[in-house]
């Protein structure tokens, strides 16, 4: 890996101002307690106080939670795993979240008061989902304070690690999605999680924090064009925190506009924040982009549901820190049904009983109310102390540019092409093409169905924007790309299966999405299927 060397902009003779001087006093200190933290003992005191906050909700009473007061950990765990299973979006929409849903001339009004949460939830995370137009995560008071404190300690461990910094001598670019908020009713917003913090953010940070309202509120092309004119206006921009496809987006439109190298144009820039999807498929054109002056790197594990970990600077592998509001517990990956949901037999464990180099699905409970959420990423642990981890995908998504597509709408579309007179799909696999920002299909069809490439894709594209709004979304704003489609023979994907990973039959099932971070399957398939074709056609 090319090491980071810090840009020209803070590699300067005068000394620091005296706000970067206070800042970095702080961080110091803030970094030796979050250090100091027991993640263990944190991990109790939560589980504690969650479940006191919500014992007199309705849940809490669903789910008899007073009970729980006083006994010691292990016993009160034991019951709560007793008396609450682990639920889905959908199990709690259709439990819980559901009756405080009104539609009202066309626009849905959320009120949930002493539900799963004490009081009323002021905001909601909106996002693609399957048992609705979206889904509606309940943010809580709490939970933004919480993540607010995450927040601070990733900067302050990023400051207290680089003495030189003058990261706060210019502003940190957030390349939010779409910062529209919707009036849900009862002062209730919701909207994406970015644009709930912007809009929220405390008046201390906002000369720190770019674009500006006018910008964030654009349309993505023309919010993408003057981003990259905010970058290139001078040495305001000092860091970027978004995902990475977006973020190299932004870059190459740096160098189109200004005609050079990015390591020219943006000699200070240093510090990128990324999260949302693996750095891992990117690093390559990261380190071609910036050459041998590369910026600082920093990941983060955030959803909408919890912030989850983050990298300390000079460390290889995020840390998870279960400081923030949230119980977690881990159910292995072997538990999961065809769905990609835990069984109702599944094991789970908490933090001070996980496995290293086992992948667990992620359950959570949260100061927002939600209470053993599948929230269906998964994990893998690489060490206890620190308690480094590798995030290793969802567990049945289509997600590698954010758009969250289920297993259930690709199997739907998949279903609707078979419905089409003369089309016989026997087998299918589905992975992202990262290069091209499209998702790369590789149909197995039954001899003499038709095989026809422009067709099939027009199909299945029409049906993952009818079922899924972030798709729909991202395709009108062409960052997803057409779908492009492999048709294979029949028995093709099997004979892959077999000779290339060793796996068929029994209970080794050929995935229908690839789980590979970085399209590691849909490579490999999309080469053994060339191979097999040059192969045929050598025989004529």
């Amino acid at each position: 890996m090319v090491k980071p060397a810090m840009p020209r902009s803070v590699r300067q003779s005068d000394p620091l101002p005296i706000m970067n001087i206070f800042l970095k006093t702080a961080a110091d200190a803030r970094t030796k307690g979050f250090f100091s933290r027991d993640p263990h003992l944190s991990q109790r005191e939560i589980f504690s106080r969650l479940s006191s906050r919500g014992a007199n909700t309705r849940f809490g009473r669903d789910h008899e939670f007073k009970a729980l007061s006083g006994l010691p950990f292990t016993e009160a765990y034991r019951r709560f795993q007793e008396n609450v299973p682990i639920r889905t979006y959908a199990d709690f929409w259709n439990d819980y979240f559901s009756g405080g849903v009104r539609d009202i001339n066309g626009r849905l009004n959320i009120t949930l008061e002493n539900v799963t949460w004490p009081g009323s939830v002021p905001f909601y995370c909106e996002t693609s989902g399957t048992t609705a137009p979206s889904k509606f995560i309940p943010f809580s008071r709490e939970m933004f304070a919480e993540n607010r404190q995450a927040a601070l300690d990733l900067m302050a461990c990023f400051l207290s690690g680089n003495k030189s910094s003058r990261l706060f001598g210019g502003k940190l670019l957030y390349m939010a999605g779409d910062t529209r908020l919707t009036d849900r009713g009862n002062g209730a917003l919701s909207g994406d999680m970015s644009a709930i913090t912007l809009r929220n953010r405390p008046f201390y940070l906002r000369p720190f924090i770019a674009p500006d309202d006018r910008i964030s509120c654009l349309p993505w092309d023309e919010k993408v064009e003057q981003m990259a004119r905010l970058l290139l206006s001078g040495n305001t921009i000092r860091g970027i925190s978004g995902v990475p496809p977006w973020i190299l987006l932004l870059l190459k439109k740096c160098a189109d506009m200004g005609g050079k190298e990015v390591s020219e144009l943006l000699p200070h820039l240093e510090l990128i924040i990324h999260g949302g999807t693996s750095m891992k498929p990117y690093r390559g054109e990261f380190e071609r982009l910036f050459g041998p002056r590369q910026p600082a790197f920093l990941e983060l594990l955030p959803s909408s549901e919890a912030f989850m970990g983050f990298q300390v600077q000079g460390e290889e592998q995020m840390r998870l820190t279960p400081y923030y509001g949230v119980f977690f517990e881990f159910v292995p990956f072997e538990a999961l049904d065809e769905r990609g949901c835990p069984r109702p037999d599944a094991p789970a464990v908490p933090l001070e009983e996980i496995e290293l180099n086992q992948r667990y699905a992620v359950i959570l409970s949260t100061c927002a109310g939600l209470w053993r959420y599948h929230i269906g990423d998964t994990l893998r642990f690489t060490s206890r102390d620190p308690l480094f981890f590798e995030f290793t995908g969802r567990d049945r998504f289509l997600d590698r540019f954010e758009e969250k597509v289920t297993q259930g709408e690709v199997e739907e579309a998949i279903a609707a092409l078979n419905r089409i007179p003369g089309i016989d799909v026997q087998e299918f696999l589905v992975g992202p093409q990262i290069a091209d920002r499209r998702h790369l299909w590789f149909l197995a069809l039954r001899h003499g169905s038709i095989s026809d490439s422009a067709r099939f894709a027009e199909h299945l594209d029409a049906s993952l924007a009818r079922q899924n709004a972030d798709y729909a979304t991202f395709r009108s704003q062409g960052r997803i790309q057409r779908p492009e489609v492999v048709p294979v023979a029949e028995g093709l994907i099997y004979t892959w299966s077999k000779e290339i990973h060793g796996k068929l039959g029994g209970q080794s099932k050929i995935p229908h999405i690839d789980p590979t971070p970085d399209g590691e399957m849909a490579r490999s398939l999309l080469d053994f299927a060339g191979r097999a074709e040059k192969m045929a056609a050598s025989t004529f």
